[in-house]
């Protein structure tokens, strides 16, 4: 795939849709589809996905009681039937458990067994690696304010998909 050049800013004056500006969801998508990639790669030698060890992550830096399924499902920004065919099969690979939760006779208690954890950390330097690198084109004194600001934007992403009203069926 080719590298696209970066445009030059349009003026502030043209429309904030316009092609010569830069505009934000085709920049997010860019940046999360080559970070996800490049992850991917790297660590596919270990049989874990980018959204497994997401999920092993959460679940380590979570509750040590476990999380729910729709806990888990909020703290990675993903959406239920994603999480529920994850959490399957790696159930079956005996990273993680499901017990019943002590009041919600619906619900389980997702938690992380210690091949999970043996899984996460083999990932968690290539990970941090990866960040690392993708975040050298910054200068860094400018590596936080980005990560604060990307913080910030996401946030606003989350707060307009809540507002936002359901498609009618």
């Amino acid at each position: 795939m080719p590298t696209q050049e970066p445009r030059p800013s349009a003026s502030q004056d043209a429309p904030i849709d316009s092609p010569g500006r830069r505009r934000l969801p085709p920049l997010l998508r860019r940046a999360w589809y080559g970070l996800n990639q490049a992850f991917r790669r790297r660590i596919a030698h270990t049989g874990v996905t980018p959204d497994q060890f997401t999920a092993l992550r959460t679940l380590l830096e979570s509750d040590p009681a476990g999380l729910t399924q729709r806990e888990l499902t909020a703290l990675m920004s993903s959406d239920p039937n994603t999480v529920a065919s994850l959490l399957e099969r790696m159930e079956q690979s005996g990273w993680i458990e499901r017990l019943p939760h002590e009041t919600d006779r619906r619900a389980y208690r997702i938690r992380i067994l210690p091949n999970g954890v043996d899984q996460y950390e083999t990932c968690r330097s290539i990970a941090a690696d990866l960040q690392a690198d993708v975040l050298s084109v910054l200068e860094p004194q400018a590596r936080e304010l980005f990560l604060s600001q990307l913080d910030h934007v996401a946030t606003a992403c989350r707060r307009a998909a809540d507002e936002s009203p359901r498609a009618q069926r």
